[in-house]
């Protein structure tokens, strides 16, 4: 039995759940120092440098068919718009309330998937909670909103191209979310490599920086990997509502983000929303694996058809 097995799931579960938010609390004050974009452009370039050293991913993309390799590139390049557009939202919004309109789309697809009496449930909450988030910051921060909105929409793309590469043949776990990293570190360094470069120059921003890359995108992955290998779907799916509630709480404690009542009452729609959500079944354990595949590297609860 090795060390991280006698760790429990649900420990190592908690773990991805802090540092998926913990890295992105570091960012925003790491705003200060760094532009935001050279920000987003640390984070996916040292993700890209330790998963390619660790995974080789390339060697998995030369054997996988065409369509796979134009998936990878859709996804690296959806990872890369979407970090630049969560990091400009968590800039002028609330941490907690850019997690909550992230996590709509996943209530959206799920119900699109498998239209059920509990799934509509879902969307009758997690609809309200979001309605309620940007109403509060709709007249404040037009421009955060609709970052955040967009960094919504690219999730949902990306649950939808993670599903596709989880499922390709030859091409399985975290090598296809390595690949796409190194695709995003691409894509995204002409946007924002030069918003970077001062970064370069300064030991303790470029330190700082390459901190947030493996807390935001190399820490929470490995542990999910760890945790689904042993956790039911269904208890996976449930502990992954608690995601906006744990970036509530990041928000608090490092940012001293003071949530109002208005706001906790949208990020608790949504929490029950995700809870209550189930997506379509899989049909065999080829496909639940896929699942548990997919469910690691996009970090969403549970989505097997349409899928993150």
């Amino acid at each position: 039995m090795g060390v991280t097995d006698r760790v429990p799931a649900p420990f190592l579960f908690m773990v991805s759940a802090v540092f998926h938010y913990l890295g992105p609390a570091f960012a925003v004050l790491l705003f200060a120092r760094v532009d935001v974009l050279g920000v987003a452009w640390l984070r996916i370039a040292t993700a890209a440098a330790i998963f390619a050293l660790w995974r080789r991913p390339w060697r998995a993309a030369r054997r996988a068919d065409a369509t796979t390799r134009r998936v990878l590139l859709a996804w690296g390049a959806v990872l890369a718009a979407m970090n630049c557009c969560f990091h400009l939202a968590i800039d002028r919004l609330p941490l907690a309330v850019v997690a909550a309109i992230e996590f709509a789309p996943v209530v959206v697809l799920a119900a699109l998937g498998a239209r059920t009496p509990r799934n509509l449930a879902a969307l009758a909450l997690a609809v309200p909670g979001v309605y309620v988030l940007t109403g509060v910051r709709i007249a404040a921060e037009p421009v955060g909103l609709a970052l955040a909105l967009a960094n919504a929409v690219l999730f949902a793309a990306y649950i939808v191209l993670a599903d596709r590469v989880a499922k390709a043949p030859g091409l399985r776990g975290i090598d296809g979310l390595a690949a796409a990293m190194l695709v995003a570190a691409v894509v995204v360094t002409p946007v924002a490599g030069p918003a970077a470069l001062p970064a370069l120059g300064d030991p303790v921003a470029l330190a700082a920086g390459a901190g947030v890359g493996i807390a935001s995108s190399v820490i929470p992955y490995v542990a999910d990997q760890l945790a689904l290998a042993r956790l039911a779907r269904a208890t996976y799916a449930l502990m992954v509502s608690l995601l906006p509630a744990t970036a509530t709480v990041v928000g608090l404690v490092v940012l001293a983000q003071v949530p109002s009542a208005r706001e906790l009452l949208g990020v608790a729609l949504v929490v029950a929303g995700v809870a209550l959500h189930r997506a379509q079944a899989p049909t065999g354990a080829a496909d639940a694996d896929s699942a548990r595949t997919t469910s690691s590297a996009a970090r969403s609860p549970e989505l097997t058809a349409p899928s993150m």
